[in-house]
């Protein structure tokens, strides 16, 4: 149900928290959040399709095929069956994306606050379709800060590095103007200047493991974190088995052209400023990691030279 529920002394089930989700996205429905429900925290789930809840030992177990499913609650602010109200909501299958949504927007969040709004954050899950969607998503509304965090960590791979660095790296070589207006332009555009980190850990893995790498040899900034779990050998070849399993061929790696030596595989990359989070602390909402970038990028932003903001004084171009 997109929520955190406790069951209450009652036998009722109460309402402790609810998700927040994102109304244009299917992934992110959050059913207690829609239009014209009125749920509450600390208001009590009293019946599921007119079975009290106090009659179960797991409310989940009421649930049990309800996904995607038209589903009635009885809602009140009570704990008991007298006077609630009906309602209807869709349960969905995994509450998974929900939390990963909000722990990303929390970080946006934590960090415009701390840095007093002059540095953006961005989370790349992976580097495949969605990690490619989520970077272009917040990399545009965040280009004009004057520093960025990206955060590479539990990063799952694939193969679209080279696009993300290379849209990183970009440098103005040039800057426009147009008549009626003193704000200037870049080219190439979206071009964001000023100091970059990355955050890496043990689960930054394949591309994920080649991401951070390219953002150290391409000179973008300070990797913070732990060491990258180390493997970038890829796979091809499969060739498929009467039983349904197969086989996989390592078949293509990396090496440093500088060097000439292989990279990364069976260690990873190792970061610029190690720190690990306390799993206590972290349980508890506190970042260890995400908090020194934070201190790292405003300690570089003292010596950050911007791009001009406004155009020179006008130019008498008449012979």
């Amino acid at each position: 149900m997109g929520a955190e529920i406790s069951r209450d002394k009652s036998g009722f089930f109460r309402i402790e928290k609810i998700i927040p989700g994102a109304s244009w996205s299917k992934d992110l429905h959050s059913p207690l959040t829609e239009p014209g429900l009125d749920v509450k925290e600390g208001e009590f789930i009293v019946a599921i399709d007119g079975i009290p809840t106090n009659t179960v030992n797991d409310m989940y177990s009421l649930l049990v095929g309800k996904a995607g499913v038209p589903t009635e609650l009885g809602i009140n602010t009570k704990a008991e069956k007298s006077g609630a109200r009906k309602i209807v909501i869709t349960p969905i299958a995994d509450e998974y994306p929900l939390y990963h949504y909000n722990w990303v927007q929390n970080n946006i969040k934590k960090v415009d606050k701390a840095s007093g709004g002059k540095i953006g954050y961005i989370y790349i899950p992976d580097m495949g379709v969605e990690g490619l969607n989520e970077f272009a998503r917040y990399f545009y509304p965040q280009v004009d800060k004057e520093g960025l965090i990206i955060d590479d960590r539990a990063n799952g791979g694939g193969n679209v590095s080279p696009m993300i660095l290379e849209r990183l790296a970009r440098e103005a070589y040039r800057v426009t103007m147009r008549r009626g207006s003193n704000r200037i332009g870049t080219v190439p555009d979206a071009v964001q200047t000023g100091p970059k980190v990355c955050l890496i850990n043990k689960y930054s893995a394949s591309d994920g493991d080649l991401f951070p790498w390219g953002f150290r040899a391409l000179g973008l900034g300070k990797l913070i974190g732990t060491r990258t779990w180390g493997g970038i050998v890829g796979i091809s070849g499969s060739l498929p088995f009467i039983d349904g399993t197969d086989m996989r061929v390592p078949f293509f790696t990396s090496f440093d052209p500088k060097t000439g030596e292989w990279i990364i595989e069976n260690h990873g990359v190792d970061p610029d400023i190690v720190i690990d989070n306390d799993p206590i602390k972290e349980y508890a909402g506190e970042d260890q990691q995400l908090d020194k970038a934070i201190e790292e990028v405003m300690k570089q932003l003292k010596n950050r030279k911007p791009l001009p903001s406004n155009a020179p004084a006008p130019r008498n171009f008449s012979k």
